[in-house]
């Protein structure tokens, strides 16, 4: 598969990229290189291979779920420039 400047034109377009015409025939040649890179990872056996979610097999730390309050209520309002009876104060905006 190969894109012609039609093609390059519309991609860009579609991105939303401005496109010179001296761009396009650099533009052309790195969309066609990239689609030839494409089709030649097609190629590849992978019949038996899991998908990998990263390159290294490390497993994430995990902890508990468990719900809380974060026990910093009063440091947080402590930031608002009004507070009452541990709310925040805000302005009344509709009657």
């Amino acid at each position: 598969m190969s894109v012609d400047p039609v093609a390059v034109r519309s991609i860009a377009r579609l991105a939303r990229v401005a496109v010179s015409d001296d761009e396009v025939a650099f533009l052309l040649d790195e969309l066609n290189a990239t689609l030839a890179f494409v089709e030649q990872l097609a190629e590849v056996n992978v019949d038996g291979i899991e998908p990998m979610t990263s390159v290294a097999r490390l497993k994430l730390p995990m902890r508990d779920d468990v719900a809380g309050d974060g026990e910093m209520a009063a440091k947080i309002l402590s930031n608002a420039p009004l507070a009452e009876d541990g709310f925040f104060v805000v302005p009344k905006v509709i009657d």
